[in-house]
């Protein structure tokens, strides 16, 4: 056979050539649109796509914000079907106003981006005492974010471009006093009605159901009667905590801990100072901020020639309301307490020394230093409980990535049970009865979080039993778990939600005949307003809606004024029926000059966001923006996500 392919070595190689080529390119096209499933298409901007990846990016770019600025935030308000929508709209338009920006040729100047940058706190502290600042920390800061001061830099100049857009609309927004005024009074205007309530419950007393009433019922709305999809199941959950139990902190590393670190966990150096405050806020303006330093400078040269007298020269003359009373004191503070400027001239001076005139963003301090407590330093024995908890911590946090990527490759490689990763990873497997698809009532933790949940519920997960995959349901935590017993979603017989087809029947009946009556009435009392039987009058306005219904409250002031009285009927669905009779308008009453200038500029700014909103959509338009992922109907969660949703 040798000796064949050596003599016909191109017949050979135009063989494997057709034989291997066409399987490379099925494998390619196979990887291909592996690596696209993540590429599906669910918006689109100026001719451009938005990719679910890129979605998918974004919202846990604002979930982890959110979580970091609110560490007690509810996790499943993040991940549900809303928020996720919510994230594509700020996506498409952010999308839309680059897309504006780089077309109206927008940009920004170099000393427009280092005004931005000057102004920012993070950077502020960033600064050395010179005001120089200090690069190294920057790239750190930085680099802890992902990004270079180049990138970092850039994304500032982009977003900046951007703010152009809709700059223009808010600055130039305006309403005249006319148009003000009419709005609001119309807005603010109070009616007196009368209501007649025809309630369910009252008819729904008065209503005997047959059980063939309650039967045919049932056959009629059996989707009313289904109980959920439901799953035993049970489930793992790697944390930090966790990790920590297992970690052993040898005598070594722990007195090698304390003799680094001592200083910083025996507590932080204290200062009490007093100070003289000459308010002038940022916002001042310039000649007001130089008379409040004259002022400082004033009051300076006097308590630098007499200290003894400076508590009461400040009592008589500082404008902090806070401290002044006691003579300026401001107790004991550390760094991180107050202001920068601040801070830094208390913690640069010793017992006793006056500073000179220190400018912050409330205007001029004059600063005495009373006293200076330095924390005693511990002894190792005294700190070992401490230092042990806190090195475990931080080596916890370091091994816990190590121990989730065997967590997440231990549950896929063996996905036929938990134990085997429990028992290398020393995890207690949990179990749960009756969970369902949807997080029930009261439940927290692992069995809330609707990622963990679509998971558990995935075909693959039902039918073949599988372990899920790794889910993260927390920060540093994931879960995987695993269906022991399914049952589907199924119709509950008659005979056991018999009760609860009664409730039902009742509720629907005694609105229908509640409306009917009302309906009926409605039409009488318009012919003759006389006979009508109505409540004692009340003023309702939106400020004042007595605890009405919003619909009632709504229908009263929405009736035509134009010939009164007048009646209108509100369908309040399963609560019933009202007829609201409106007998007189009453106008508000005239507001205080403060009071109607504050509603003017409110108003102001709700025409303004209109017109904003207007523009928007303008270029949303121009730009042809368009989502292409379904809305979720408001408070309820979809089994599936991405374009399926």
């Amino acid at each position: 056979m040798f000796d064949f392919i050596r003599k016909h070595t191109k017949v050979t190689m135009a063989l494997l050539f057709l034989l291997i080529v066409p399987s490379f390119i099925l494998v390619g096209l196979n990887s291909y649109n592996s690596s696209r499933e993540n590429g599906v298409t669910v918006a689109k901007v100026d001719g451009k796509d938005i990719i679910q990846s890129e979605w998918d990016r974004a919202h846990q770019s604002e979930v982890d914000r959110l979580r970091a600025s609110m560490p007690t935030l509810d996790v499943k308000l993040l991940d549900s079907p809303q928020a996720r929508y919510a994230t594509l709209e700020r996506l498409v338009r952010d999308r839309v106003i680059a897309a504006a920006a780089e077309k109206f040729k927008l940009t920004t100047s170099n000393q427009r981006l280092a005004r931005e940058l000057q102004q920012s706190p993070e950077i502020a502290s960033l600064r050395r005492p010179d005001g120089t600042l200090d690069m190294e920390r920057y790239r750190q800061l930085l680099g802890s974010q992902g990004m270079t001061p180049e990138m970092f830099e850039a994304n500032v100049r982009s977003d900046l471009s951007n703010r152009q857009v809709l700059v223009g609309i808010g600055a130039s927004g305006f309403s005249s006093n006319s148009a003000a005024d009419l709005a609001l009074n119309a807005y603010f205007e109070r009616r007196e009605i009368q209501l007649a309530r025809f309630n369910t419950a009252d008819f729904a007393a008065k209503l005997s159901p047959t059980d063939a009433d309650l039967e045919q019922f049932y056959k009629t709305n059996e989707k009313l009667f289904q109980a959920p999809e439901q799953a035993n199941i049970e489930y793992v959950l790697l944390d930090v905590d966790t990790v920590k139990k297992n970690i052993i902190i040898n005598e070594a590393d722990l007195k090698t801990y304390y003799e680094q670190n001592a200083q910083r966990l025996s507590g932080a150096e204290e200062r009490r100072a007093s100070h003289i405050l000459i308010a002038a806020p940022k916002t001042a303006s310039a000649a007001e901020r130089e008379k409040a330093k004259a002022k400082a400078e004033e009051l300076f040269a006097i308590v630098k020639k007499a200290p003894d007298t400076f508590a009461d020269v400040a009592r008589k003359n500082s404008q902090d309301p806070g401290s002044a009373p006691s003579g300026g004191d401001l107790d004991f503070f550390a760094r991180g307490a107050m202001v920068k400027p601040f801070e830094d001239a208390a913690f640069s001076m010793n017992k006793g020394d006056i500073s000179g005139v220190v400018e912050s963003d409330f205007g001029y301090h004059i600063i005495k230093l009373t006293d200076i407590k330095t924390p005693k330093q511990r002894s190792f024995e005294e700190m070992r409980t401490e230092l042990e908890a806190d090195l475990k911590k931080q080596q916890a946090q370091k091994k816990f990535s190590e121990t989730a990527e065997a967590f997440t490759n231990g549950v896929y490689e063996q996905s036929d049970s938990l134990k085997p990763v429990a028992d290398r990873l020393k995890l207690e497997i949990k179990s749960a009865s009756h969970v369902t698809r949807q997080p029930s009532a009261g439940v927290t933790g692992v069995l809330a979080n609707p990622k963990f949940l679509n998971a558990l519920f995935s075909p693959d997960a039902i039918e073949k039993k599988r372990n899920t995959e790794a889910i993260e349901v927390g920060p540093s935590q994931l879960a995987s778990g695993r269906i022991i017993q399914y049952t589907p979603a199924h119709t509950q017989p008659f005979a056991e939600v018999k009760d609860i087809v009664r409730k039902r029947w009742l509720e629907q009946r005694g609105a229908e005949e509640a409306r009917k009556d009302g309906i009926s009435k409605l039409a009488a009392w318009k012919a003759a307003p006389a006979s009508a039987t109505l409540s004692d009058p009340v003023l309702v306005s939106r400020e004042q809606t007595q605890k009405l219904p919003p619909q009632v409250v709504d229908a009263a002031l929405r009736a035509d004024s134009s010939a009164l009285p007048t009646f209108a009927g509100v369908d309040l669905g399963a609560q019933g029926y009202v007829i609201v009779k409106v007998g007189k308008v009453v106008p508000r009453d005239a507001p205080a000059e403060a009071a109607a200038k504050q509603e003017h500029n409110q108003y102001t700014q709700w025409w303004t966001s209109a017109e904003n909103l207007a523009y928007y959509n303008g270029l949303k338009e121009r730009f042809k923006a368009e989502i292409l992922v379904a809305k979720p109907a408001p408070g309820k969660a979809n089994a599936e996500e991405g374009v399926t949703q």
